[in-house]
């Protein structure tokens, strides 16, 4: 800027100033007065950059008295630092170099500072300072303006601090490159904030090698299509650390002409990141639900399909699309579709849905149906709002079918006791069956395990029947297993089931009878046939009340009473080890010993009437009376078949009756009736009997009548006491005939 060397002196100040010896600049009145209309703060200097004139805007905001030397352009002399002490401390130094340079070099200069004000506070101004020079280009002084930017500097505060906060930076781009980057978006580079603006060519060097090509070809193609556009990248920091960015950005026209492009760029490593670990958290998630043995699936609040697992598309033979695109309805059995429906409504509308569990037919993608357990979970807001239904289904058509065969085979067990109805009575009033039913009465409330021994056909399920009827089980199952019936090498998954596949022919899982007499009681009968494996796993069971089927390898606990019987001498299996000792400890808790028929004779003519009554009404006859013959020869007879031998003779002699007298054809009887006359001609069980007879009444002879203690019968015959009460009970042993009377 250069002065005229015409114009008028400048205005003298008042006279207390005229009294001072001053020396008076260059300046014109009517410059003075121009700088004081300027609506901002304006100001010149001696050619040294001290500070001489300050227009009324200036003086006011600094605080000056109405006399000042500076309002009136007089030179004071003072020295360039008093001028800096009136700017903020932080801003010397950089105010320093921007003077400094300007002083020296004679050139114009312009920065950005802050000003103390009258207050005492500070303002940011943008101050421009211009050279002023005469026709020979001397320099006369400096011209300066100061314009008000507080505001925008506190807007650039809030800005940059928000992008800082938002790790967000702004930029602008025309075709020749960046123009502008904000400190922010140097940070996030991990540059220095004070250079200017990347080239491109420097900027494509911070991408991270593997993504420049498809960066390249997205500035091209912004710069091509002048739209907007949104993509992420990575850079790489010049510590070596990589970083993401995201890039928005969008054309500016002003007046539909091109004025380059303006956007931001966003540091969202952290998100990139989170967002790879929750999907590979999502993939790993995805792979445990697909290995799940369930139907697992995601549904909306609306019930509207969201994905489904591996094992729920495979069984319905569907993809996830096909899936997503069907309907729930065609899924279910018809016949299960309302009761569904109305559990699922009835749940919804009671508030209480936190979770629903329900059994449900669904159709697979053969066609065919199987059973599912389905329970839905749902995701509720804070507001209680369902956000997503999650639904697993668990296959249980297999304990459906375990259920099913269950109740047929409970039914066909309680038909199996009404048709044995010869067990629902014990018929007899002999002492030798009295003994027994007194035994009964004692073990049946008691868990105790019971041996019962005897021959066959003396009634011993009909006595297991009685123990189970008269305990605290009654109301349970009772099951019956032939042990003697069972092919040895299915026993013991007919005791205890096998699982699907434990070996040929196994094509489902199979419920054992042990599962079956849960709560209640299971009868072995023919205990004693049982293999060696079988015995080691009924001792277990006997022992630690658990099992595991057959080709399993889960155990199962039960409470089952077990009651044994046999007509084996298990004593004896024992001494030759075809039978476990510690199984017969196991099973002879409480040892029954059941009568044969021969040895309670006295209950033959009350069993006859028994099932002659029976037979005849089954069979629709009116039979009044027996035949006295017929009587004594079943009196007579052995019955080595005992009271079954004597059902199946009454049963077949009822059918071909054609009186009202009950006659018994004699060859029916597989052996000769005891002949009086012929005392020698015994059948073996008479015989054996016979011996016994004679052998404890020789001993009771001998210990004249005493059963028990060290000089009784019983330890003289090396057997228990009730054992020998038993025999001579059964034998009809009258040993009183064998007490000797005192003092003889």
């Amino acid at each position: 800027m250069r002065l005229a060397e015409s114009d008028p002196p400048p205005v003298g100040p008042s006279d207390h100033f005229n009294s001072v010896a001053q020396k008076r600049l260059p300046l014109g009145a009517e410059l003075q007065l121009a700088l004081n209309l300027i609506p901002a703060q304006t100001w010149y200097a001696v050619p040294s950059g001290a500070l001489t004139f300050v227009n009324e805007r200036t003086a006011e905001y600094l605080g000056l008295p109405k006399e000042h030397p500076l309002r009136f352009g007089i030179d004071t002399g003072a020295e360039w630092d008093y001028h800096i002490a009136l700017l903020h401390p932080d801003d010397h130094e950089d105010s320093r170099n921007v003077w400094s340079t300007s002083l020296r070099t004679g050139c114009a200069a312009e920065g950005t500072f802050r000003v103390r004000n009258a207050e005492s506070g500070y303002r940011w101004f943008l101050s421009r300072a211009d050279p002023v020079r005469d026709a020979n280009g001397t320099l006369l002084y400096w011209i300066g303006i100061n314009l008000d930017i507080e505001d925008r500097k506190q807007a650039e505060f809030y800005l940059a601090e928000g992008q800082r906060l938002a790790h967000m930076g702004s930029w602008t781009f025309n075709a020749g490159g960046f123009d502008y980057w904000s400190p922010e978006l140097f940070r996030i580079h991990g540059l220095d904030a004070k250079r200017t603006a990347p080239s491109v060519d420097e900027y494509m060097t911070l991408v991270h090698p593997e993504d420049r090509e498809f960066v390249a070809q997205a500035i091209q193609k912004m710069l091509a299509d002048h739209r907007s556009f949104d993509f992420t990248k990575r850079i790489v920091r010049p510590d070596g650390e990589i970083r993401h960015v995201r890039c928005v950005g969008t054309a500016a026209t002003d007046g539909g002409t091109l004025g380059g492009f303006v956007g931001t760029g966003v540091d969202v490593t952290e998100q990139e990141e989170l967002t790879k670990a929750l999907r590979k958290s999502e993939e790993e998630l995805r792979q445990m639900l697909d290995f799940a043995p369930q139907l697992i699936g995601v549904l909306g609040p609306q019930l509207q399909r969201l994905y489904a697992n591996r094992v729920a598309l495979a069984y319905y033979g569907v993809s996830l699309d096909e899936w997503r695109q069907g309907s729930h309805k065609d899924e279910i059995h018809p016949d299960d579709v309302d009761r569904v429906k109305a559990h699922f409504e009835r749940s919804l509308a009671s508030g209480a849905a936190h979770e629903l569990e329900m059994e449900k037919r669904l159709r697979g993608g053969d066609g065919t149906y199987r059973w599912f357990l389905v329970r839905y979970n749902p995701l509720r807001d804070d507001q209680g709002q369902i956000l997503r239904w999650y639904i697993a289904g668990t296959d249980i058509e297999d304990r459906k079918r375990d259920e099913d065969k269950l109740h047929q085979e409970n039914v066909a067990l309680r038909e199996e006791i009404d048709r044995a109805s010869m067990f629902e009575e014990i018929v007899g009033t002999s002492l030798a069956l009295q003994t027994v039913l007194a035994s009964i009465s004692k073990v049946a409330p008691t868990d105790s395990t019971v041996l019962i021994t005897g021959e066959t056909g003396t009634g011993k399920e009909l006595v297991a029947r009685a123990i189970h009827r008269r305990s605290n089980r009654a109301s349970r199952a009772f099951v019956s297993v032939n042990c003697a019936a069972i092919p040895r090498d299915l026993i013991a998954s007919e005791l205890f089931g096998h699982e699907k596949g434990a070996f040929t022919g196994a094509l489902q899982r199979r419920v054992g009878r042990f599962e079956l007499a849960e709560g209640g009681t299971i009868f072995l009968d023919e205990v004693g046939e049982l293999l060696p494996d079988t015995q080691v796993a009924l001792l277990r069971v006997l022992q630690e009340r658990e099992f595991e089927r057959v080709g399993g390898g889960r155990l199962i606990r039960v409470d089952v009473r077990v009651i044994a019987a046999t007509n084996r001498d298990l004593k004896a299996a024992v001494a030759n080890g075809a039978f476990r000792e510690d199984l017969y400890y196991r099973l002879n808790v409480f040892p029954l010993e059941m009568p044969a028929l021969r040895a309670r004779r006295a209950d033959i003519p009350l069993l006859v009437e028994y099932f002659i009554d029976r037979y005849a009404r089954k069979a629709g006859k009116n039979i009044r009376s027996v035949d006295k013959k017929t009587l004594q020869l079943l009196l007579s007879y052995p019955w080595p078949g005992n009271i079954r031998e004597l059902q199946n003779v009454i049963e077949r002699s009822v059918i071909v009756c054609e009186t009202e007298t009950f006659t018994v054809d004699e060859s029916w009887l597989s052996q000769r009736p005891l002949d009086a006359s012929s005392g020698n001609e015994f059948f073996l069980p008479e015989k054996v009997a016979a011996t016994e007879r004679e052998i404890i009444e020789e001993a009771l002879r001998e210990c004249r009548g005493r059963i028990f203690g060290p000089s009784g019968a019983a330890a003289k015959l090396g057997i228990a006491r009730s054992t020998l009460e038993s025999k001579i009970r059964s034998l009809s042993i009258n040993k009183n005939r064998f007490k000797v009377p005192p003092g003889t």
